[in-house]
C-alpha cells in the first residue's frame, strides 16, 4: 500500500491557523463597525444639512409674513390716523362758529332804543402736545391722549341804549340775547351773558345815551 505524503500539510496548517487568528477577526469586526460608524455619521450629516436647510427656508417664510404682518399694521394705523383726521375735520366743520347764524339769531332779538354797533368775534386755537402713556411709581400703567387742538371762541357785541332814561335798556338786551335759542345752544348752561363795561351817560345828538359792551364766551372744545 503507497503511503502519501503532503508536503503542503505544514503551510496549510499555518494558513488555517492564520484565518482562524482572533486578531484578524478582531480587525475585520473593527473595520465593520467604523464602516457603519461612517454611514451612520453621513445619514446624520444629511439629515442635519436637510434639517438646515428646512429651517432656513421656514425662516425666510416667517420673516416675509412678519413683514408682511407689520405692513398690514402700519397701513392700519395710518388708515386709522386719516380716519380720525376725517373726522376732527368733519367735527370741526360742522361745529364752527357761522356768521350767518349768528347775524340770524342777533336779528331776532330786538329792543326798543338799543342799537347794535359793532360786533366782534376772537376766535382762539391752541394746540396740545402729544402726552405718551406711562407707567408710574406704584407700576400703574397711566393711559396718554392724542395730541388735540382746544377752540375759544368769544363774541363782543357793543352796543348804545338811548331811551328815555339810558341804561334801563342794558339788561333787557342782555336777557333777549342769553334767551334766544342759538345762544342758549350755543353757550351752554354755564356760559352766560356777560355785561363787561358800561359808560356813564352821554349826549349823542341832543339825546342822553349810554354805551355797554355784552360778552358771550362760548365753551372750550377740544378736538
Amino acid at each position: 500500500m503507497p503511503i502519501r505524503i503532503n508536503l503542503l500539510a505544514e503551510a496549510q496548517a499555518l494558513e488555517d491557523m492564520r484565518r482562524r487568528d482572533p486578531v484578524k477577526r478582531s480587525v475585520w469586526a473593527g473595520v465593520f463597525v467604523i464602516c457603519l460608524m461612517v454611514a451612520w455619521w453621513s445619514s446624520a450629516w444629511a439629515k442635519t444639512m436637510w434639517a438646515r436647510g428646512e429651517l432656513s427656508h421656514l425662516e425666510g417664510q416667517l420673516a416675509t409674513r412678519t413683514n408682511d404682518f407689520q405692513q398690514v399694521l402700519d397701513n392700519q394705523r395710518k388708515l386709522n390716523d386719516t380716519i380720525n383726521r376725517l373726522t376732527a375735520l368733519e367735527t370741526m366743520a360742522t361745529n364752527r362758529l357761522l356768521y350767518g347764524t349768528l347775524l340770524n339769531a342777533l336779528q331776532q332779538t330786538p329792543v326798543d332804543d338799543v342799537l347794535l354797533l359793532r360786533l366782534r368775534t376772537d376766535q382762539n386755537y391752541t394746540y396740545n402736545d402729544e402726552v405718551k402713556g406711562k407707567t408710574n411709581a406704584l407700576d400703574h400703567f397711566v393711559p396718554g391722549r392724542p395730541a388735540s387742538v382746544t377752540e375759544r371762541i368769544v363774541v363782543t357785541l357793543d352796543a348804545r341804549d338811548s331811551g328815555s332814561n339810558p341804561g334801563d335798556q342794558v339788561n333787557k338786551f342782555k336777557r333777549a340775547i342769553g334767551d334766544t335759542a342759538y345762544f342758549r345752544a350755543a353757550l351752554g348752561s354755564s356760559n352766560e351773558v356777560r355785561l363787561t363795561s358800561l359808560s356813564p351817560p352821554q349826549f349823542l345828538d341832543g339825546k342822553p345815551s349810554v354805551q355797554f359792551t355784552l360778552e358771550c364766551r362760548y365753551p372750550e372744545r377740544t378736538r
